[in-house]
């Protein structure tokens, strides 16, 4: 497996280190490096891309912001000399922080993190076929290497991230390599609606509804327009 990269920083340095660090680590490719992010948003119209080692601090558009633009990201790894940004970043989803000045151990635990999850969308989704059973109260939910057992009252919501879903429940959050789809068909409608494109709730965890927004915990998720005329129907119903 080839991991096709790059690198946007704008420190001569900070890429220099970054590309010494792949040339030690036999299938990385830097296939560009770029000074700025809006640079950056040419290249990945225009070339497959895995990887994105990110700097933060940048001119015209910042790392964070440059990330909320793209809709369907490459997998990111964040370079930085500012900590106060960790928790914006983890939020986008990214797959590691790293602070500058980088040590090529902690460098080489991110790379092996990509790895794994490049490998997982290698292996065929895990379905869970419909089958007879006397217990309904859970599911199985296969991530990485793993395989989670997942009891239906703990979810609290399930996220689509491009081909992979989140599942929230009340003491972890699970990646899956599936569609929300194929999570759908496992769970009861009723009880888990699909109201977004990209979110299926736990109806039972509603906190509020107001508007076009749904509260669960500290969460406040979107009802999509496609979704809102059987959302309201089904909580007339209850």
């Amino acid at each position: 497996m080839n991991i096709r990269c790059v690198i946007i920083d704008d420190e001569p340095l900070a890429q220099r280190v970054i590309e010494r660090y792949t040339e030690n680590i036999p299938f990385l490719e830097i296939v560009s490096k770029c000074s700025n992010a809006v640079d950056a948003i040419d290249v990945l119209h225009h070339t497959d891309v895995d990887l994105l080692f990110l700097d933060i601090n940048m001119p015209r558009i910042s790392g964070i912001d440059f990330l909320k633009t793209l809709i369907n990201p490459p997998l990111v790894i964040i370079t930085t000399a500012y900590a106060e940004f960790a928790i914006q970043g983890f939020e986008l989803d990214v797959v590691d922080y790293l602070m500058k000045p980088i040590a090529f151990d902690r460098f080489y635990k991110a790379i092996q993190k990509v790895e794994d999850l490049l490998k997982s969308r290698e292996l065929p989704h895990f379905e869970m076929k419909t089958v007879e059973r006397a217990d309904e109260s859970f599911i199985f939910i296969k991530s990485s290497k793993k395989t989670y057992k997942v009891t239906l009252d703990d979810i609290l919501y399930i996220e689509a991230l491009g081909d992979y879903v989140k599942i929230y429940t009340t003491d972890k959050m699970i990646v899956s390599y599936q569609s929300l789809k194929n999570i759908e068909t496992l769970l009861p409608s009723k009880l888990f609606p699909r109201i977004h494109k990209s979110f299926i709730i736990a109806l039972s965890r509603v906190d509020l509804i107001e508007g076009n927004h749904v509260k669960i915990k500290d969460r406040l998720i979107p009802i999509g327009t496609n979704f809102k005329t059987d959302f309201e129907k089904l909580i007339k119903l209850i």
